[in-house]
């Protein structure tokens, strides 16, 4: 089994069935600065980890094979750059995923239609850190921003706020008046 470099005792592949006959669980932390895809969307480089845990489980069918069944959960807290106000914040990140794998993709296609939970092809080795990766991604939002609101709002450039607000507002009125009395043409 392929380690982690930071976290020796975790493995990165795993035997699916192995570990669902077993009914075995791994667990670990990785460095998040070691997933890249996911590092394209972060605003500066993480130095946290994310931490997971995977556990297989056999599930018996009546009349045919047992299902093999992996669940993933994992926490992770990411910098995330606010929509709202341009800064940094920190977004935690949660995973509770279950998926079934099947013997066939056909099968698997069929299935996934059916099942609230993931289908995959059952591989000879699973990639765990990169199962994890992808679904770290899909937890963050589509929408960074801070929840309630932002700790400085975006300031605005000084010109921007004169034009924005005149000095006198009753003197552009009267600018406005005084032009209904011209004549036109002059």
């Amino acid at each position: 089994m392929a380690r982690n470099e930071s976290n020796p005792s975790a493995p990165r592949a795993i035997d699916v069935r192995v570990l669902c006959r077993t009914s075995g669980t791994v667990q670990g932390e990785w460095p998040l600065a070691t997933m890249t895809r996911l590092a394209t969307s972060l605003h500066g480089v993480p130095d946290t980890t994310a931490t997971w845990a995977a556990r297989g489980t056999l599930r018996p069918v009546p009349g045919s094979e047992p299902e093999h069944w992996l669940h993933l959960q994992a926490q992770a807290v990411v910098p995330l750059q606010c929509q709202r106000c341009l800064q940094t914040y920190v977004q935690a990140l949660q995973v509770d995923r279950r998926y079934l794998f099947v013997a066939h993709e056909k099968q698997a296609e069929q299935l996934d239609e059916e099942l609230e939970d993931d289908v995959l092809v059952l591989p000879a080795r699973l990639d765990l850190a990169e199962l994890l990766e992808d679904e770290l991604i899909l937890a963050l939002p589509l929408v960074p921003r801070h929840e309630d609101t932002c700790p400085e709002p975006l300031p605005l450039p000084k010109d921007d706020l004169e034009e924005a607000a005149p000095a006198n507002p009753f003197a552009a009125l009267a600018a406005l008046r005084g032009r209904q009395g011209e004549e036109p043409g002059t």
